[in-house]
C-alpha cells in the first residue's frame, strides 16, 4: 500500500478550499481518505490563515513513509517540519561499449556494410585498391 499526502478539493465555484489528506495512491483525487492532517486555503487573506498542518500526525505519516506531493512538501515546509532525505537512486551501470573492430550486429546489408564500417572505425581496408 503506497500511502500519499495530498490535497483533496472541497468548496464552491471560484472559491477552492483543500484539506490535507493522507490517502492511498490508487484512489481518486477526491476519493478515499485515511486520515485527514489539516487544510489549505489559497483565498485566504493572511498568509498565516492559508494553512493548518497537525505536525505530530504529519511527522508520523512521514516516518511510515508516506510520499507527499509537490505543494503539500512545500506545505510541509512553511510550517515548519522537516521533510526525511531522499535515498539516492541506484545507479545503473551502463552497458559495455563494443571494441573498435566488433562491427554491430545489423548495419545495412551484409559484408559491404561491414568493410565500410570496419574501413570508417580503423579496422580493415573497404576494399583491395585495383592496380593498373
Amino acid at each position: 500500500m503506497a500511502v500519499k499526502l495530498r490535497l483533496t478539493r472541497f468548496g464552491r465555484l471560484n472559491h477552492p478550499t483543500y484539506r490535507v489528506c493522507a490517502t492511498e495512491a490508487s484512489f481518486k483525487r477526491d476519493g478515499r481518505v485515511i486520515e485527514t492532517l489539516g487544510y489549505y486555503l489559497p483565498k485566504a487573506p493572511n498568509a498565516q490563515d492559508q494553512s493548518s498542518l497537525n505536525a505530530e500526525r504529519v511527522r508520523y505519516w512521514l516516518s511510515v513513509g508516506a510520499q507527499p506531493s509537490e505543494t503539500v512538501a512545500s506545505l510541509i515546509r512553511n510550517a515548519g517540519i522537516e521533510l526525511p532525505k531522499r535515498k539516492p537512486c541506484r545507479v545503473r551501470k551502463n552497458k559495455p561499449t563494443p571494441s573498435a573492430f566488433q562491427p554491430p550486429r545489423r548495419l545495412g546489408k551484409g559484408r559491404l556494410a561491414k568493410r565500410k564500417w570496419r574501413a570508417k572505425h580503423g579496422g580493415e581496408t573497404a576494399a583491395p585498391a585495383a592496380e593498373s
